[in-house]
């Protein structure tokens, strides 16, 4: 038996690209997000789901809710494991001003080995996901869930997969609103899709 794992990132906010909105409390998707977001769910609903799991964070929430909806399920279970990385003092800040801190070009540089002030490695991002998802998949075996949670949380789960350095997480794309499809089983785990974007 194997477990089918749908990767999927929240819908865009407003001013996604603006800021490092990280864990910052009161991101919530507005009019062109939500709408996003029920696109999704009517895409999600051709997937037969047994169930949604979300990162605490309110944009995480409201697009599992929007798959909810659309597949007539129960509430999203909130797994911490799902959540943003933790970008501690960087939190809130523009990219402009980011920019201009060598701690911030150093860590896009080289991120297996930059921890974020007061914050969290990448490789502890990736510790804490692919934990949960062994744990899912070992009590949930021949379900299918959707996990919905944030890009460089994603592709942390998605380099482990591939054996890709965590530093190669500029070599591929996790946009908003995107599924990646993955199995896991006794055998190991493989990605199906990729960054699959709604029509």
């Amino acid at each position: 038996m194997t477990t089918t794992l749908f990767l999927v990132r929240h819908a865009a906010h407003d001013n996604l690209g603006a800021f490092l909105a990280g864990r910052t409390p009161g991101i919530v998707l507005g009019e062109a997000g939500l709408s996003q977001a029920n696109r999704l769910g009517l895409r999600m609903a051709r997937e037969h789901l047994d169930a949604v799991c979300s990162s605490p964070r309110e944009r995480t929430r409201q697009t599992a809710e929007a798959i909810i909806s659309a597949c007539g399920l129960g509430s999203p279970q909130i797994e911490e494991a799902l959540d943003e990385v933790n970008f501690g003092d960087w939190t809130g800040k523009t990219f402009s001003t980011l920019d201009q801190d060598a701690q911030w070009r150093r860590w896009n540089t080289m991120r297996s080995l930059v921890r974020a002030p007061n914050g969290e490695t990448m490789l502890d991002v990736q510790t804490r996901v692919w934990n949960l998802i062994a744990d899912l998949s070992s009590k949930a075996d021949g379900k299918r869930l959707a996990l919905v949670s944030h890009g460089d949380v994603i592709k942390a789960a998605v380099s482990h997969i591939l054996g890709l350095p965590i530093d190669a997480w500029l070599r591929f794309d996790v946009e908003p609103a995107s599924v990646t499809h993955m199995v896991v089983g006794d055998w190991g785990a493989k990605i199906i899709t990729l960054n699959e974007m709604n029509p």
